[in-house]
């Protein structure tokens, strides 16, 4: 007996039932599917900062739209987007920078910033990219070498990623260079020891030509260890000092310091210790300023002023005339008092003859 096998042709599926079909499965595995955006909130909030990280990349890397999502979130702050560019030579061009990173995404803005006043490089630069993962990569690779040197990146709001006492003994100074070593050569010898992070031959904004020395920053101690444990190198037929910049620095400082150092004379003191320091001071002797003589006659002094003439009586008293002219009692002074004080003589006169300094006793009638 042969058995007949019926073979059915497929049945073709509209969307809306290939939907309904996707939703009674999920309901048969006891999930659903369809939340409203307030209970998906609900289910978020109690997540950890990594629970919720983890799900959206899971997300981004399942769905395109969900990783767009994610991109254009996160390139809204420029903060995010912007990187800061350091170490550029003087002749590098804006265009020259951006083309030194487009090759990591879009770049929306991109320039070297100038001197206002003089139009020239001011040897750092800004790029800006439309995306926040496209800055992400350039950073991967923070030291690039542009135009010769070798320049670091790092986002413009963070400042500088290394701390100054991390950097201080990485970056090294090279002096006695040859006028003619570029810094290609310079590098090229100084990458055996280890990798550069930042490094070029200084040159003069103005003129555009070596100044003899340069800086090389490695991105280890250890790189900057190995280069230091020979000081002294020769580089295209010049011996070369190598130590760390800081150090060099300090010295700068203290050679700037001390010929700004001017000699102070010591104070001069007063007196004999001006001749001699070790001898005590002298005190001076003070003269008294010279008194007015006090003369009973100074009424006739031309220039003396003197508005009482003085009396007999009060002559008596006084010693010194008393004993350098004719002594006379007091009853004879008292006879001829009023006599002298109107300017006339009594009878019988007063005796004659020069008073003290010349001066008469009496200048009234004979």
């Amino acid at each position: 007996m042969e058995t007949v096998v019926h073979s059915e042709s497929p049945v073709t599926e509209t969307p809306a039932e290939e939907s309904k079909k996707r939703k009674l499965n999920a309901e048969s595995n006891g999930s659903s599917i369809v939340l409203s955006v307030e209970e998906l909130k609900k289910l978020l909030e109690p997540l950890s900062k990594e629970q919720l990280i983890a799900l959206l990349v899971n997300a981004g890397s399942q769905f395109s739209t969900v990783a767009d999502e994610i991109r254009d979130v996160a390139s809204k702050d420029p903060a995010h987007r912007k990187l800061f560019v350091r170490g550029l030579a003087w002749e590098t061009t804006s265009q020259a920078l951006r083309d030194a990173f487009e090759q990591y995404g879009e770049i929306e803005e991109g320039a070297v910033i100038t001197d206002k006043a003089t139009g020239k490089s001011r040897g750092f630069g800004f790029i800006t990219f439309k995306h926040m993962d496209s800055a992400q990569r350039a950073l991967k690779e923070p030291s690039k070498n542009i135009d010769g040197r070798i320049t670091v990146c790092n986002l413009a709001s963070s400042g500088s990623t290394a701390t100054p006492t991390d950097q201080a003994q990485r970056k090294l100074y090279i002096g006695g260079l040859s006028y003619e070593t570029s810094s290609d050569t310079l590098l090229a010898i100084f990458s055996q020891y280890g990798e550069i992070e930042e490094g070029a031959v200084a040159y003069d904004k103005n003129t555009n030509k070596s100044r003899g020395f340069a800086f090389v920053t490695f991105k280890t101690l250890e790189g900057a260890r190995r280069a230091m444990d020979d000081p002294n190198k020769n580089i295209e037929g010049r011996h070369v000092i190598v130590k760390l910049a800081a150090e060099g620095q300090k010295e700068k400082a203290a050679a700037q310091a001390a010929a700004l150092q001017v000699p102070v004379a010591p104070p001069v003191q007063s007196g004999y210790a001006a001749v001699n320091r070790n001898l005590a001071t002298y005190p001076r002797t003070q003269v008294a300023a010279p008194q007015a003589p006090a003369l009973g006659f100074a009424y006739t002094t031309p220039g003396l002023a003197y508005t009482t003439p003085p009396t007999y009586a009060a002559l008596s008293a006084t010693t010194q005339y008393a004993a350098s002219g004719p002594q006379y009692n007091p009853a004879q002074y008292a006879q001829y008092a009023t006599a002298f004080q109107t300017q006339a003589a009594p009878q019988g006169g007063l005796p004659t003859g020069a008073g003290v300094g010349g001066m008469p006793y009496y200048t009234g009638g004979t």
